[in-house]
């Protein structure tokens, strides 16, 4: 099996974890990053691991990251960190960090590895989405918007791309026992009344299921790998029956919505 140079950003837990160790245990070389070294300095004893301190949100670090990482196989963005709230209860800051670091970071270390990438006519790039860019929820749009533009931009990406040789997935993971929930999920700065049975539902469900998700993110970490190294590289990887069912449900809801709106789309052109 051919050793593979990986940059996983947002090590610290959850999938950046996972897959850092399952990359590691395949054997692989790994640049795991995280705001914080000190939480991810035990992988170094776990093989070819290097840590390296990482804000995505800093494009000056990004660039200095990715330079001093030199040559990059497959480049992992996982650091994120969800925001609940219904849209009119967020706060401008909340709502412009949330971009910044669930948009605009992946998009900062893409534009960063991209002059290598080309250069030497390889590599895989796995933005990690969310089931929320599927189909969303009450009180996740901020987090959901920013995940969707991400999927939109990964898309038009791996068309540029696949000429040169690089390629593009997007791994839509569904609920997963992280500690997404406890640990990476912020609340909404303020509170409206009316949003009681919609945001705040939502909320309190999330709250309910935390720790008894049925997705297993070792395994999850796991299959990601070997569709690397598998050479395999589809635009997006389901991850868990949740996704594979909420995906199913959307393109029938996309179909019925064709259905019964077709008509009325197709008269909107110019007559032939």
């Amino acid at each position: 099996m051919t050793q593979k140079n990986w940059l996983i950003t947002g090590c610290s837990s959850g999938f950046g974890r996972a897959i850092a160790e399952a990359a590691l245990a395949a054997g692989q070389r790994v640049i795991a990053t995280a705001r914080d070294v000190r939480s991810i300095a035990d992988l170094e004893r776990a093989g070819s691991c290097e840590v390296m301190a990482l804000d995505i949100t800093e494009a000056d670090s990004v660039r200095e990251v990715i330079a001093a990482a030199g040559a990059l196989d497959v480049i992992v963005n996982n650091a994120g960190y969800g925001l609940i709230g219904a849209v009119e209860e967020c706060s401008d800051e909340q709502i412009r960090r949330s971009m910044e670091t669930n948009f605009f970071g992946p998009l900062n270390v893409i534009r960063a590895a991209l002059p290598m990438l080309r250069e030497q006519k390889s590599g895989h790039i796995l933005n990690i989405s969310a089931a929320a860019a599927i189909s969303n929820y009450p009180g996740f749009g901020i987090y959901g918007g920013a995940k969707a533009a991400l999927e939109m931009m990964s898309e038009s990406l791996r068309l540029e791309l696949a000429a040169l040789g690089i390629q593009v997935t997007l791994v839509q993971p569904g609920p997963f026992r992280t500690d997404f929930i406890a640990r990476g999920l912020e609340k909404a700065a303020g509170e409206i009344a009316d949003y009681a049975g919609s945001a705040r539902k939502f909320a309190t469900f999330l709250e309910t299921v935390n720790g008894k998700q049925p997705g297993d993110p070792v395994r999850a970490a796991e299959a990601i790998v070997k569709m690397v190294l598998d050479g395999q590289a589809p635009l997006r990887l389901p991850l868990g029956k949740y996704v594979v069912k909420k995906m199913r449900d959307k393109a029938a809801a996309l179909t019925r919505e064709v259905e019964q709106w077709g008509e009325v789309a197709v008269n909107t052109d110019f007559p032939s």
